[in-house]
């Protein structure tokens, strides 16, 4: 599976679930199910290489303003609800994460921002389709750290000043 059929299938899910990310997981293990089990794997170091690629401050800091706070936990399931919402989105946040706030059309914080789900339909096909668990997708873990400067995610006016969109539509 190379990176268009990935994205293919992640924005095909989205589109069949209408947005709803706990929904999107589902549909996402159906479609999984219909391929074999090598390129389940495939799918799942392309969304593992996106969820270690997106751990980074300042994503982080975009998270917080969107969800008014955001544990380790939190993180990680926008991490994959962001994968979920497309290439155009994903990379846009990574580009510019305060870029969020003119790429969401929409946000929810009751339903949006938690893909926790997704994080896993890859290996739920894959279980389904072998009886066994996902192998070892060869790729470096999640590192210890985020990538980039830390700074004090609780401190709103340092979140307002680096998030001056998301600040003004989510926060204000």
């Amino acid at each position: 599976m190379d990176e268009m059929e990935f994205w293919e299938l992640v924005d095909a899910s989205r589109e069949a679930a209408e947005g709803d990310p706990a929904e999107q997981a589902d549909v996402l293990v159906e479609r999984l199910l219909q391929l074999d089990p090598e390129s389940v794997v495939d799918f799942a170091r392309h969304f593992e290489s996106r969820f270690n690629r997106s751990y980074r401050w300042d994503l982080w800091g975009a998270a917080w303003v969107l969800l008014d706070g955001a544990s380790d936990d939190a993180f990680d399931s926008f991490r994959c609800w962001l994968i979920g919402q497309g290439r155009h989105m994903f990379e846009g946040a990574l580009h510019d994460p305060d870029s969020l706030a003119d790429l969401l059309e929409e946000f929810d914080e009751e339903i949006d921002g938690d893909g926790e789900e997704l994080g896993y339909a890859a290996d739920e096909a894959y279980e389904q389709l072998t009886g066994t668990e996902t192998p070892d997708l060869d790729i470096p873990p999640t590192p210890a750290e985020p990538e980039g400067t830390p700074f004090d995610l609780e401190n709103e006016s340092v979140l307002a000043e680096r998030y001056p969109r998301l600040w003004e539509r989510f926060r204000a």
